[in-house]
Order: structure tokens, then C-alpha cells, then sequence
């Protein structure tokens, strides 16, 4: 007599699987560019730091979630999203004088290795493109979920990211007064695995400035 598995019992089976994402390998993502923020603080005066917030126009990353060495990212980052909280300040930050969106639309970031220094942690070492001027640029990242979605049953992957720099390096020089060197950045990233969304391979030719 062949005996049968009660209904629920393979129900839940499947249901298990397709929970869990699949771990072989280097895997394609898009970046969601609703869910993901990248913020940034500079002091004002010495009063206080305020926030402003960019978005991500466009990017992808490979993550293998065994072996991070075999990772890799790029992606713009549109400086003309640029929302401080008032309309007259975003013009300000935007001018030639700072950030010069109009001459330099899109800070370009692609990685050039990662590292991982523990089981959630992680930095990329990559070269950031702002205004024209090319840097190498350490971003320390977190690890924080991979999983399908409780409703598109997309795969997703998230991560949080941070990353200090040095806005001299780049050529932002006025009102050395009134505004600080030091920029914090922070990144909250989700991407959706996409396999059509990264370059066969890790590197790839730059995207910056294209429409």
C-alpha cells in the first residue's frame, strides 16, 4: 500500500522552499530605486548637521551571499534629486559653487573589490566620480536580509551602508566658513534580483552622465 503525504504537510514543504532564496553563486540585482536612500549630513555653522536626501537613478550589484570577494557594484547616484527641506536651499547646494548638478548631473560609484570582516559586515572598496573628479572612496556596509517578498515574491536583497568623505577631494572648496569638510553619507539599499539587470561580468564600462 503506498502511503501519501497529508496535503499540508507538502503545502508547507513547498512553502519553505520558495522562501529561500537560492545561495549557488554570483547573483543579478537591480537596485529598487523607491526603497533605497541615500542621505548625507555636513555641519552647518557648528549649529547642528542637517540631513538632505538623494536618489539612485540607476545601478545594479552582483552579491554572493558565501562568498562576498566575488561581489561587485555600480550605480548613479542623480544629484539633481537633491531635496534639503526648503526650495531655496536645494538651489543653493545645487549651484556650480557646490555640488554643480547642472555641469555634473550624476555622482558615479562602481566598486573595485569587497571584503567582508564578519558575518553581516562588509566594505567596498570603489572609486567615486563627483563633479568630474574621481576618488577612491571605502564604503563599510551591512549585510541585513536576503529573501523573497511577502507579496511580488521578489528576491530581495538589503543592506545598510555608510561612508565619510572629504568634499575638498572633490573640489567643493566655497564657504570654508560656514560649512565643514566632513560629509556623512548613509545608504539604505534594497535590490531586487534581476538577472538581466548586471554586466556579464564585474566590471563594466561607466554609465555616468547618460540620461
Amino acid at each position: 500500500m503506498t502511503s501519501r503525504l497529508p496535503a499540508w504537510i507538502v503545502l508547507a514543504a513547498l512553502a519553505l522552499g520558495a522562501a529561500a532564496p537560492a545561495r549557488a553563486g554570483s547573483e543579478s540585482y537591480r537596485f529598487d530605486t523607491v526603497h533605497s536612500q541615500v542621505l548625507f549630513n555636513i555641519t552647518h555653522d557648528g549649529y547642528s548637521r542637517p540631513w538632505g536626501r538623494l536618489h539612485i537613478a540607476r545601478g545594479w550589484l552582483r552579491f554572493d551571499p558565501d562568498h562576498w570577494e566575488n561581489s561587485a557594484t555600480e550605480l548613479d547616484i542623480d544629484l539633481d534629486s537633491l531635496d534639503m527641506g526648503d526650495a531655496d536651499w536645494n538651489r543653493a547646494v545645487l549651484k556650480p559653487s557646490l555640488l554643480d548638478a547642472a555641469g555634473h548631473r550624476y555622482a558615479h560609484f562602481v566598486s573595485r573589490s569587497v571584503e567582508r570582516t564578519d558575518d553581516s559586515h562588509g566594505v567596498i572598496h570603489g572609486q567615486l566620480t563627483l563633479r568630474g573628479v574621481t576618488k577612491a572612496v571605502d564604503v563599510p556596509f551591512q549585510f541585513n536580509r536576503l529573501a523573497r517578498t511577502v507579496y511580488g515574491l521578489h528576491t530581495v536583497a538589503g543592506f545598510s551602508a555608510t561612508a565619510a568623505l572629504d568634499r575638498r577631494d572633490f573640489g567643493i572648496t566655497a564657504f570654508a566658513n560656514s560649512i565643514g569638510d566632513q560629509v556623512l553619507v548613509r545608504m539604505e539599499i534594497e535590490a531586487i534580483r534581476d538577472d538581466g539587470a548586471a554586466p556579464a561580468t564585474a566590471s563594466s564600462s561607466s554609465t555616468q552622465g547618460s540620461p
